[in-house]
């Protein structure tokens, strides 16, 4: 049993639900879990879960509800007789301010939170949840094959590394982003509302070589609904944008599909490497 499970978590009495968004991650999470035989549903969200995924579930195992109809979403939980959920996937950053169908239950608890961003809202979503008796597992769990571990050698020089780790770690604090690029010793770009392939994308505005990525977790990260996640799109943008070192935090980052993105990046000149 990979470490990231709950010491008690039982596979042959555990019903699983998985709560979609958008992206590979859910597509893979389900995968991984129905390979072992544990019971699984899905909750999908409309415009954002991939209807792929949706359609491999039968009827009875599916439900498809609005972004914000948390009333509904809790009570599709208790009829899938769900032990245990997991958040999987990314919801649209612009969700929280447009296209978002609150129903009564979900209006009762956006009065309630005084900053609103996605921390403090999906916070209160698993809450709520827990509060069915429910529980919410780590979104690394059944995901161990892809979490990044530890390099024992970085490709870049150690300075350049550690100022990168410090600014990504500040403005992750600040609830700002989780990533940031640098050049010896000067911060080029800050991810920010709009994603980070947004920042690589302007990072190839710059023209300049030696470029180094990082990717941190916040200093209280809650892993119930968010995981630093690195794929093969944001591998691809940095082949683009010419950016050829990355820096991932370990146990704490999740590469998707983490040996077919490792070889690509070998073949793209990319250094990964875990700190």
């Amino acid at each position: 049993m990979e470490h990231f499970l709950p010491n008690d978590f039982c596979p042959e009495k555990a019903i699983v639900t998985i709560i979609a968004g958008r992206g590979e991650y859910p597509v893979l999470l389900a995968k991984r879990i129905m390979a072992q035989g544990i019971g699984c549903n899905l909750m999908a969200l409309e415009g954002e879960t991939a209807s792929e995924l949706f359609e491999q579930f039968s009827e009875k195992n599916r439900a498809k509800i609005l972004v914000g109809q948390l009333g509904k979403m809790l009570k599709i939980l208790k009829n899938f007789g769900t032990t245990d959920a997991i958040l999987a996937g990314q919801i649209k950053p612009i969700r929280l301010f447009r296209d978002l169908h609150p129903d009564w239950r979900a209006l009762c608890l956006l009065r309630k939170i005084k900053e609103r961003n996605a921390d403090t809202i999906f916070s209160t979503i698993c809450d709520q949840i827990e509060k069915m008796g429910i529980r919410i597992l780590d979104a690394r769990s059944f995901m161990g094959p892809d979490v990044v571990v530890r390099s024992g050698k970085f490709p870049i020089k150690c300075h350049v590394v550690e100022h990168g780790i410090y600014i990504a770690s500040e403005i992750a604090r600040l609830n700002i982003g989780q990533s940031v690029i640098v050049k010896n010793g000067t911060t080029l770009c800050v991810e920010g509302f709009d994603g980070t392939d947004s920042m690589i994308r302007h990072a190839q505005t710059l023209g300049l070589d030696e470029m180094l990525f990082v990717k941190t977790s916040k200093p209280h990260h809650d892993f119930r609904f968010d995981v630093p996640i690195f794929g093969i799109q944001t591998l691809e943008i940095m082949k683009e944008s010419g950016i050829r070192f990355a820096a991932l935090e370990a146990e704490r980052t999740i590469i998707l599909n983490q040996n077919l993105v490792l070889q690509y990046a070998e073949k793209s000149g990319i250094k990964i490497f875990g700190y």
